[in-house]
């Protein structure tokens, strides 16, 4: 598959599962950047995400492997503070922010959104 310039997607991550996780939120990401699928990638951590990421070490290796390929990780603000995880996030290179306005602007642009 050849790369196109301009393509980027962004992963709106809620699962809370593991498994989802590392088998497919992460192996997705890392491949699409690797690999050349997508020029930027973002990923949204959003909902019961936010604590597996906050709490699991092994989800946080991942993480730091995905940004030093150049995917940027992002995520809803409102969560992070009430699972008590903003702190902790941050400390990981997430960029904590409200991003209720950003996904409605990115869905309503008919940018490309994977859910998972």
């Amino acid at each position: 598959m050849e790369h196109s310039a301009g393509k980027k997607l962004v992963i709106l991550w809620t699962s809370g599962e593991k498994e989802t996780a590392m088998n497919m939120v992460m192996l997705y990401s890392l491949n699409s950047k690797l690999k050349g699928w997508w020029d930027e990638v973002t990923l949204l951590v959003w909902g019961a995400s936010t604590r597996l990421l906050a709490e699991d070490r092994e989800v946080q290796d991942y993480l730091r492997t995905l940004q030093e390929a150049g995917v940027k990780a992002i995520a809803c603000k409102k969560c992070a503070e009430n699972l008590g995880a903003a702190e902790k996030l941050e400390s990981l290179g997430v960029e904590v922010f409200y991003t209720g306005q950003y996904l409605t602007e990115k869905i309503q642009a008919g940018e490309k959104i994977l859910s998972v």
